[in-house]
């Protein structure tokens, strides 16, 4: 049962969601040999659950849209933190991706005159996201296993990678097992990509899947890669409540979008008092130009009023309604109503046909005639893999990152719709170059036989292990934790307990007795999967505590104000020191140019604080 099945791949890519897809598509059109390894089965990662669409300026609903001001919306709503060098590739480049989908028969709604729809989402200037009804990940994941599934790669589902190999400096392959049978096989590489996606399961309340627990992060970490950004943790406004069994469940800002309101337990819509300076110019701050905007979008109309106060950035929403809740203005079991019943019942089945269905079958609550509860959940990391903005390689040779692992485009907080845009984008440029840099090598590099023991030793050691703590205990006391001292509301004391929690949960997790043998152990799994969710947890609570400041995600409750004077021009780098510790450091982007730089609102720039 010991043994290794040993596999050869030009490139090795490592998740298979909208990111990992579009990176094996573009590495096997250069005719390099292209392996994608991916967690749960094909067709099931976590881009399916993505539902509101792909944010690009089409300018298909209203010819005013710019990548331009594309550029300036990522940047805005990312608190100036982000990398405008990746901010600007976007911008430019997600359109032509969204038609290059098109032409493989993506399925997207269209409007009367036939063009691709586009709708509106928090913090984007005009309707710019692309998509299907209220599934577009899944529309997206879709066309993308078509295109690819015809082009040669070779799919290994339901595997864990539980190490990346270095040799001599550069990336030469990883070591993965199969969650069914327990195989272990090491998997030599040219190149590999990293499109694992996000960390939202060590939060209790969360709507990521079963997947992110985090591991592509700890991986790059552990191979000695840069992470960045960490503390900026997405808490999305809008998470199913009730009942129990699907609290965090996503609900899509697309309702939003479509002229859903919030109101609180009084029956107040009270985004109108959380509206912030920045964004007062752009917000509705009265009933009658909020409806007017909503009239007019609804006709077909260019809006020429002023945005619904719910259409502000995630993190704004999100604040606002813990403190609705905070101040005991909260919904019937702790969140507060999400109302679209307003519009006509047949358009709104027709627009959100998920959101109608989920909420039926879940809550037994229809949408076209009650409002929904709703509440934060832990949804979006924005920290990551530090990346090359042009090539998306991470400081280690040999290794790309692209979609939610990597961190710099979205800055303290993302808006919704760039995530899926983001997939393809940075995905079709990690694809591209990591295959270059693969066809530039004539050689796979040797593993060092003690590495591969290393890891097969410590992939095994759980089920050796007797008498020891149920792993699920752990995991369960983990995600509490996180969700109380690292939520969406910080303080230093809290954060500086949950750092030292980390560490007698990491005891704990040493100790762990799954029981059992390899062939379908989901206790195994759980035990071995500790280890990533406590080292990025560290990563968040770690940040979290340094950056004394509120900015986007990150709120303190000790620091409620943002400092530009310093923290508006760092970000956090984490890596691995010598000893084995975790350090962290600041760094900035390059300076922007000035053709960019007349693009941002120079009030919120605070140039003064700049210079």
């Amino acid at each position: 049962m010991n043994e290794i099945v040993t596999h050869e791949h030009d490139v090795v890519v490592i998740g298979a969601g909208g990111a990992g897809l579009r990176a094996a598509i573009e590495a096997s059109r250069a005719g390099v040999s292209v392996a994608m390894i991916c967690k749960s089965m094909l067709g099931k990662a976590h881009t399916v659950m993505a539902e509101g669409g792909a944010a690009a300026a089409l300018a298909n609903k209203d010819p005013r849209d710019t990548w331009q001001t594309h550029f300036r919306d990522t940047m805005k709503g990312g608190k100036y933190l982000g990398d405008w060098r990746m901010a600007q590739i976007h911008a430019q480049q997600a359109p032509n991706r969204i038609r290059e989908l098109e032409r493989w028969g993506a399925v997207f709604d269209r409007t009367p005159k036939g063009v691709t729809s586009q709708r509106n989402f928090g913090g984007h200037t005009y309707p710019r996201l692309a998509h299907i009804g209220d599934a577009t990940g899944l529309e997206l994941i879709r066309t993308l296993q078509q295109k690819g599934i015809h082009m040669g790669m070779d799919v290994y589902m339901e595997f864990t990678v539980r190490r990346l190999f270095k040799t001599d400096g550069r990336i030469s392959g990883c070591f993965a097992y199969n969650r069914n049978d327990g195989s272990l096989h090491v998997f030599k590489a040219k190149t590999i990509v990293l499109a694992t996606g996000g960390i939202t399961r060590c939060w209790e309340v969360c709507s990521g899947s079963w997947e992110y627990t985090g591991e592509g992060h700890a991986l790059a970490y552990w191979v000695g890669a840069e992470m960045g950004d960490m503390e900026f943790v997405q808490f999305h406004p809008t998470g199913m409540i009730w009942p129990p069994s699907v609290k965090g469940i996503l609900v899509t800002e697309g309702v939003r979008g479509e002229g859903g309101v919030l109101r609180n337990a009084e029956g107040k819509r009270f985004m109108f008092d959380y509206i912030p300076e920045m964004y007062a110019d752009e917000f509705a701050d009265t009933e009658e130009e909020a409806l007017a905007w909503v009239d007019e979008v609804i006709s077909g109309k260019l809006a020429t009023h002023r945005r619904p106060p719910e259409l502000l950035t995630r993190d704004v929403v999100a604040k606002a309604i813990n403190s609705e809740r905070a101040a005991g203005r909260a919904s019937e079991h702790g969140g507060v109503y999400l109302d679209i019943s307003w519009r006509d019942a047949e358009e709104v089945k027709k627009k959100l046909p998920g959101m109608h269905h989920q909420f039926k079958e879940l809550a037994n609550v229809d949408i076209t005639t009650d409002p929904m509860e709703v509440g934060p959940t832990a949804h979006y990391v924005m920290g990551g893999v530090r990346v090359d903005p042009y090539s998306q390689e991470t400081s280690v040779p040999g290794l790309y990152a692209a979609g939610e692992v990597a961190t710099g485009m979205h800055g303290a907080n993302r808006l919704g719709g760039n995530s899926l845009s983001d997939l393809i984008v940075f995905g079709k440029i990690a694809g591209e170059q990591a295959s270059e840099a693969a066809n530039d090598m004539n050689y796979f590099a040797d593993i060092e036989q003690l590495e591969i023991d290393d890891v097969v030793a410590e992939t095994l050691s759980p089920l050796q292990r007797e008498g020891g703590e149920n792993p699920a205990n752990v995991v369960s006391n983990l995600r509490e934790m996180m969700q109380e001292k690292v939520g969406i509301i910080r303080t230093g004391s809290l954060l500086g307990e949950s750092l030292s929690d980390l560490d007698a949960l990491e005891v704990r997790a040493a100790n762990t007795s799954p029981g059992g043998i390899r062939t379908y152990n989901p206790g195994w799994h759980q035990a071995l999967e500790l280890s990533a969710m406590i080292d990025v947890s560290r990563m968040c609570a770690l940040a979290a505590h340094r950056r004394e400041e509120s900015r986007g995600a990150h709120t303190r409750a000790d620091y409620p104000h943002t400092d530009d004077s310093h923290w508006g021009k760092s970000t956090s780098v984490i890596s691995m020191g010598e000893d084995g510790s975790m350090d962290i450091g600041y760094a900035s982007y390059p300076e922007i140019p000035e053709e960019l730089r007349s693009l941002l609102d120079a009030d919120d720039l605070h140039e003064g604080d700049r210079e």
